[in-house]
């Protein structure tokens, strides 16, 4: 343990501020200097960047390092490892970085290492590489494929890992975990602390940061003049709402405390209780539709939106899609055109120049409003910015929360986020939001269980670099907390499998890509080394091509699929511009300015991201309040005949109860039934049900179903008379053979054959291409599709094809909440409603049903109007 460090010049650069630093970052500089790592979970805008900055200058101070001394002529060699999950955040971090660095005259250098990061600094990073480097997972994996890494690394004190949140629960922060793991070994007394703003379950953050073998803190939580200086706060005092506001408080506690699990006693907690205000409102429509819909962008809320926007300096409106962002755009501009060069676009296929040139504009307050993605959800510092809205449903409170603190980004500043509904339920939503955060119940992140796709990845990352022995890579590999039950079986498995290729693939070269030298295992094969470099990641989406004008301008990148159903002359929206298709050349497709006033905008494909837990919750909460009568707030009061009307025609759903309804129609001379269900739990988990419930069914007699679910419910409809007539709904959502009864339900070998062209490319099985010569994505996918094939037929016990179902139970069906959802509904009364029309819940199945399956030259809307006259008359 260190001596006492004096942490003065901190404090004189803070004062030259007019700043003071606040308990909890002084917290996080004592417990670096005594050699602890941690997890600082802070209010967005608060000084995590601070807090964990300072630890290592101040450390250097203490070595004998002297401010004033830039122009010394031996630079400090790479200390800090900084990894943030986007580019974005990146760039602003360097910027907070260097700004502490030059104002102290440090002769430290601070760079950052992207995707967007040009060949020639790359190769200066690594012939000189900065005292602090920010990177991302895949850059640093990169990083250790050098033969040098050891010696790249050898002064390495500390890593900073950025919105650990953001990455904890997928594959990149299991890739995040193994390269932590590697540094640890290299570099002994390495410390690691994590940042995060929003997230639920803390302890299990902490454990997966850190590893099973981190130092256990107690004797410095526990020391007493931590607790003298630390009140005693409580979750109701974090979050208590202001006096005269729609608001919630948001603060956490004021402590530093040591997290333990079962197995892996880890180190510092470090909750920062700074008060911040966030203010949630919402635009309340002027008219609220009988029968809300989902179908369609929300544009009934532009002028309210544009007039939003006027009242302040710089706005963010925030949507779940890049489509739903090039819509608003278009619109937005179409209401203001005065706005041409004050409103921007930023999502993550513009270009690197094009979303550069936004973020900087934001930074000097040169943009009235950015229309933007999840792209700028993180901690990017955008100080002008004084507005924020999030069109259509956040999905989860602790997605609102993150969006908020995009605006008032300084302590003491309040953060507002303003929801504007695309349908009525919404108004539930961002009431059901607020109150969920009022009581602090922000969604946790579940790590990922020993995906072996990232394992052998890092195992041919590792061969490529220094190499590694198998025995003491083997002990590595379990200290990142994903692998920590990790079997010798699976071991062994993946080790044979870049070794030999596996049972399978033993006869072709290009897998047997590791090769044991002189007792440790290395890539010796140039062309293996070339391919794996250009493949590291765990960043799977769909082939895209370059957007280009005839003169070389780069736009974007944009979906294969999209671009190979235009035709020349077609006209399609991207980036904000209209544009039209002139062809396709060496991958690029060749754009011109279209003169046509309309034009297609681009679907990305992607997951569709469903409500979360703690917001479906939320919801069932406010709905059984309403059921009392009770309608608290103004998207309660606003939304109010719409329930009125649901419980005049069906009912609304209690606490503790499964609203069934059933409705009969009629098409012609065919009668359907309608079966719905709302359970509240979201997409995926109502997609699972649906096809549970409609095999269950179909067990008793062949019968044929259509399956639609929402975030509220899911709709079985059947071309025949009384389909559901008699129904034992207790029967059709038992938990008995539950997996046997999913599997057999849904088409499970499809979509694991699916989910495994996924593994494959993260597994290095599938090349996607060299620079500017990308695989075509069904070469791509004909190519997974032909190993799925080779491995079930004569390597059926391929732990890749294992992981590829487990995945589809996991994260495509959300198996273990659907699990939890079922057991909740056994507990709950059953009520039953036959409808004379439909009522306002099932409304949105419906048209989301016609959405998806019908083909005609109407519109949606004058479809949907319809449906609404027919709606308003007796069946």
């Amino acid at each position: 343990m260190m001596p006492p460090i004096d942490i003065a010049a901190a404090d004189v650069w803070f004062a030259a501020r007019s700043w003071s630093p606040f308990p909890f970052q002084r917290q996080v500089w004592r417990a670096y200097l005594d050699g602890r790592s941690g997890l600082v979970h802070a209010a967005t805008g608060t000084g995590k960047t601070q807090a964990a900055w300072w630890g290592p200058i101040l450390e250097w101070m203490a070595e004998g390092g002297r401010a004033g001394e830039r122009r010394r002529s031996v630079a400090v060699p790479l200390r800090v490892l900084w990894l943030t999950p986007m580019r974005a955040l990146a760039a602003d971090t360097e910027r907070s970085l260097r700004e502490v660095v030059d104002e102290l005259g440090l002769p430290w250098t601070v760079d950052r290492r992207t995707g967007d990061t040009a060949s020639a600094a790359r190769a200066r990073q690594l012939a000189r590489p900065p005292t602090a480097l920010i990177t991302t997972p895949e850059s640093l994996s990169l990083l250790l494929t050098q033969p040098n890494a050891d010696h790249l690394f050898a002064d390495l004190r500390c890593v900073v890992v950025d919105e650990w949140h953001e990455l904890m629960g997928n594959k990149r922060g299991v890739q995040t975990e193994l390269c932590l793991a590697r540094l640890r070994r290299q570099c002994p007394g390495l410390r690691t602390w994590g940042l995060s703003a929003t997230l639920g379950n803390l302890d299990t953050a902490l454990a997966a940061l850190l590893g099973v073998e981190a130092e256990l803190s107690a004797d410095w939580a526990d020391s007493a003049d931590l607790r003298k200086e630390q009140p005693n706060r409580t979750t109701d005092d974090a979050f208590a709402p202001q006096s005269s506001t729609d608001s919630a408080q948001l603060s956490s506690l004021e402590s530093a405390k040591s997290a333990q699990s079962a197995d892996n006693p880890s180190g510092i907690l470090v909750q920062g209780h700074v008060p911040k205000a966030i203010v949630i409102d919402t635009l309340i429509p002027e008219r609220v539709e009988r029968f809300p819909w989902a179908g369609h962008m929300g544009l009934k809320m532009l002028p309210a939106v544009a007039a939003a926007v006027e009242e302040g300096r710089s706005a963010l409106v925030f949507t779940n899609t890049r489509n739903q962002a090039e819509t608003w755009y278009q619109a937005l501009l179409a209401e203001r055109p005065e706005w041409a060069g004050e409103i921007a676009l930023h999502h993550g296929s513009l270009s690197a120049d094009a979303r550069r040139w936004v973020e900087d504009g934001l930074r000097a307050g040169a943009l009235r409003c950015v229309v933007a993605t999840s792209s700028l959800d993180l901690g990017v510092d955008f100080s002008p910015v004084d507005r924020v809205l999030q069109v259509g449903s956040p999905k989860g409170v602790a997605r609102l929360l993150q969006r908020a603190g995009r605006s008032g980004h300084q302590p003491g500043a309040t953060s507002r986020v303003t929801c504007v509904p695309a349908h009525a339920f919404e108004l539930v939503e961002a009431a059901a939001a607020r109150d969920a955060l009022r009581a602090g119940r922000l969604e946790g992140r579940e790590p990922l269980e020993r995906p072996l796709d990232v394992l052998v990845q890092h195992l041919v990352t590792v061969a490529l670099g220094s190499g590694f022995d198998a025995d003491a890579m083997l002990a590595e590999v379990r200290t990142a907390y994903a692998y920590r039950d990790l079997s010798d079986a699976e071991w062994h498995w993946a080790l044979d499998f870049v070794v030999q290729g596996g049972e399978a693939l033993g006869a072709y070269p290009e897998y047997r890509r590791v090769t044991p030298v002189d007792g440790l295992y290395r890539v010796t094969e140039k062309g293996i080394a070339t391919r794996h470099r250009l493949s590291v990641g765990t960043i799977v989406g769909e082939s895209s091509i370059a957007v280009k004008y005839q003169n070389g301008t780069h736009l974007g990148n944009i979906q294969e699929s999209f671009i190979s159903r235009l035709k020349p002359g077609n006209t399609f929206v991207f980036a904000g511009k209209k544009l039209e298709f002139l062809r396709v050349r060496d991958l690029t497709a060749y754009v011109k300015p279209a003169n046509r006033l309309k034009g297609v905008i681009p679907a990305w494909t992607g997951t569709s991201l469903p409500i979360s837990p703690e917001l479906g919750a939320a919801v069932r909460r406010k709905l059984a309040e309403a059921r009392d009568g009770v309608y608290d707030g103004p998207e309660m009061v606003a939304v109010r005949p719409v329930l009125e009307l649901q419980g005049k025609w069906s009912a609304v759903p209690g606490a503790d109860e499964l609203l069934v309804e059933r409705l009969a129609t009629r098409e012609g001379r065919t009668r359907y039934s309608h079966l719905f269900v709302y359970p509240f739990a979201g997409k995926l988990v109502h997609q699972g049900l649906a096809a549970l419930a409609a095999y269950r069914l179909s067990r008793a007699r062949p019968i044929t179903f259509t399956l639609t679910a929402n975030d509220y419910g899911f709709e079985l409809l059947a071309p025949e008379r009384d389909a559901f007539a008699e129904l034992d709904v207790s029967a059709l959502l038992s938990t008995d053979n539950l997996l046997d009864d999913i599997i057999a339900g849904l088409n499970e070998s499809e979509m694991a054959q699916r989910q495994f062209r996924e593994i494959a490319r993260v597994a290095g099985l599938v090349f996607q291409g060299f620079p500017g010569r990308p695989q075509k994505a069904r070469h791509l996918q004909a190519s997974s599709s032909m190993l799925y094939e080779v491995f079930r037929k004569y390597d059926a016990g391929n732990l890749l094809l294992v992981q590829a179902h487990r995945e589809v139970l996991s994260r495509q069906l959300e198996q273990s909440r659907l699990q939890r959802t079922l057991a909740e509904l056994t507990a709950q009364r059953v009520v039953i409603k036959d409808l004379l029309r439909p009522s306002p819940l099932c409304f949105p199945l419906l048209v989301e049903r016609l959405q998806a399956s019908t083909l005609t030259s109407e519109s949606l809307a004058e479809q949907v109007r319809k449906m609404t006259v027919w709606a308003e008359s007796e069946v």
